[in-house]
């Protein structure tokens, strides 16, 4: 076979792996590689910063369970994604990022856009390379995307110096990836199954506790069988909304710092804590000593380091949630010491517990005539769309009030910045989650603050055609920050008004998007309505009320029992 160049190389490597899809901005770092993806099947999406770019791949990942893929220049180019990566590494997204390098002589010579892209980001990648041989290009390739997707995913960077993209090479034969020090356990223990599934048997007050994991295993239907057929109440974590439906009866919501007073009351008060693929984040468990503090946990994770990282474990199970799950329900099939009617009436006195903090204690706002309140937007997207669009998310308010009254019934329908928490994300998530689902409903739920971080991307979503709907819950403040001040800091509102910002609705026009604007709770419903019936990337401007706050709330260093109600 005669010899190809590295850019041909790199092209014909990414459709063997399936990409039809590459978000980028070009530079002179990997002119060639541009040069050559004009002339593959590969759909090039130009955003309008780097950022944009490894953000939209990671709303296409994980919208679509699939492998994101970036293309950024060296330099600056690559720095800009870095804020990025770190947040797909955060919430383990797997996404793979080509960055464009100076030829290999000239690296260490702080040659023009020379940065040490892999030294930067080895904190915050699951793996990095610098592509040094021609002859290992292909196969570094190939790594990379078997690591971003297997094990714990996560992101991994491929450095591409200027003069191995225009070398000549041999393409490699396709082969299997072997990598003898990275053997990720997939398979759970059949003795630690057991012991699970004992504990729950015995367990007179149990709770699944579901994080991200079960998503990126596409372990829902696994983890939804087991909770149903023993009366199994599920909190989950930001991340884990839409593991198991939301409207189920025995979904307890979001637990954690703003999670429902009933999913925190019921952690405090457990005597057996199922977690499944979480990670005990500090945002979930409050102050670590008063966690549930009655429960005997079971761990189930991909990941052995997480196991007993923040909380001690009593039966960890290191393997793949959809596996682990599934090996769960099949002990329970062929168990004789299994009977479901006395497991309902072993569980009733629990269930009928947790009922009555709901009925106490219900997620509810103060509603009002005229004042838009932001949770009266989140509940009519909810009803007008039937719950059935992808949500993204910028961070803050919006962020919260979108995961606790936008009930997700599937999974990978929120796609947010939880580990993170990056302002700016939304928008391009958005835009990647429309171009995996055309014909889906895409909804960025916004705060004034946060939309303009990365607000330049409603020229990419134009250029692609992807009519993605904006929802800008407007407050003029940067709110969550501005909630803190007053409830800690005496309503000092230090840096956190936002008095001055663009008039959105004219903003969406100078971009030939369309903008709505509603001011009264009267005109929330017509202005959605108008904005899903849009065949256009449009911008809906609710002005909110400006000092509504999230709650519940559990404050900094408190126990999630110690939550503020109002």
């Amino acid at each position: 076979m005669s010899k190809i160049t590295g850019a041909e190389a790199i092209i014909q490597c990414l459709q063997e792996e399936g990409v039809d899809l590459i978000f980028g901005y070009p530079g002179g770092a990997v002119i060639e590689l541009y040069d050559e993806l004009l002339k593959s099947p590969i759909r090039h999406i130009l955003v309008r910063h780097e950022q944009g770019a490894v953000h939209a791949a990671d709303g296409y990942a994980r919208a679509s369970g699939k492998v994101g893929v970036a293309l950024l220049t060296s330099g600056p180019g690559a720095t800009n994604g870095v804020t990025a990566i770190a947040t797909a590494y955060c919430d383990s997204i797997p996404v793979v990022v080509l960055t464009g390098q100076v030829p290999r002589a000239l690296i260490g010579n702080d040659a023009f856009q020379e940065v040490d892209i892999v030294g930067i980001t080895r904190p915050c990648t699951k793996h990095n390379y610098l592509v040094n041989d021609p002859k290992d290009l292909v196969p570094t390739l190939r790594e990379a995307f078997y690591l971003a997707a297997s094990g714990r995913p996560g992101p991994v960077l491929v450095d591409l110096p200027k003069d191995i993209i225009a070398s000549a090479i041999d393409y490699p034969a396709k082969t299997q990836v072997k990598m003898p020090t990275y053997q990720p356990n997939t398979t759970p223990h059949p003795r630690q199954v057991e012991k699970a599934c004992r504990a729950i048997l015995k367990a007179k007050r149990p709770v699944l506790y579901v994080g991200g994991g079960v998503i990126l295993s596409d372990s829902h239907k696994e983890l939804t069988t087991l909770a149903r057929r023993l009366s199994l109440p599920v909190t989950m974590t930001l991340m884990g909304l839409g593991g198991f439906p939301g409207t189920d009866p025995l979904s307890l919501g979001m637990l954690g710092m703003h999670g429902t007073y009933t999913a925190n009351m019921a952690v405090a008060k457990s005597d057996l804590l199922i977690a499944v693929g979480s990670r005990f984040d500090d945002r979930v468990t409050g102050r670590l000593d008063a966690f549930a503090p009655e429960a005997k946990i079971i761990h189930i994770d991909i990941d052995p380091s997480s196991i007993s990282k923040n909380v001690s474990v009593d039966i960890p199970i290191v393997a793949d949630c959809k596996l682990a799950l599934a090996a769960m329900n099949q002990w329970l099939d062929n168990s004789s010491d299994l009977n479901e009617g006395a497991m309902r009436e072993q569980l009733a006195p629990w269930l009928e517990q947790l009922r009555t903090w709901e009925k106490a204690h219900p997620l509810s706002y103060v509603d009002d005539d005229e004042i838009i309140k932001p949770q009266y937007v989140i509940e009519k997207l909810q009803e007008l769309t039937g719950g059935e669009a992808i949500i993204t998310t910028e961070v803050g308010q919006n962020q919260m009030w979108a995961a606790q009254f936008y009930r997700f019934n599937h999974p990978r329908r929120l796609l947010t910045s939880g580990g993170l928490g990056t302002m700016g994300y939304g928008l391009p998530a958005a835009i990647g989650a429309q171009l995996a689902f055309p014909d889906k409903t895409v909804i960025d739920v916004a705060g004034d603050g946060s939309i303009q971080m990365n607000i330049q991307e409603l020229a990419t979503a134009k250029e692609c055609g992807a009519p993605v709907k904006v929802a800008i819950l407007n407050n003029s403040f940067l709110g969550m920050v501005r909630q803190w001040q007053e409830l800690f800091y005496k309503r000092h509102y230090a840096a956190t008004t936002m008095e001055f910002a663009p008039d959105f609705v004219t903003l969406a026009s100078a971009y030939k998007a369309v903008g709505l604007r509603a001011k009264t709770k009267a005109e929330v419903v017509p202005v959605i309505k108008e904005a899903l019936a849009t065949d256009n990337v449009v911008i809906m401007d609710f002005v909110i009320s400006r000092e509504e706050g999230v709650f519940p709330m559990v404050p900094a260093g408190k126990a999630t029992t110690e939550m503020l109600l109002v």
